[in-house]
């Protein structure tokens, strides 16, 4: 049998924690942080965790994490 491919777009995009949780980044701090405010900034900053809703398809999608 042939092997899995990953989705590439999801392998970039989403990490998984070391208790098995399934993280990724959050949106809107790529660029234009000038007219954000600090306090705007500092809330999308760091990853958060995938809900268990999606956690399911992520791993479809990645199926070597």
């Amino acid at each position: 049998m042939p092997k899995m491919k990953s989705h590439k777009a999801a392998q970039k995009r989403l990490g998984v924690t070391g208790s098995g949780k399934v993280y990724r980044v959050r949106a809107w701090r790529g660029h234009h942080l000038e007219i954000k405010s600090s306090r705007r900034t500092r809330r999308y900053a760091g990853s958060s965790i995938v809900g268990p809703e999606h956690a399911e398809q992520v791993r479809r999608l990645l199926p070597y994490l």
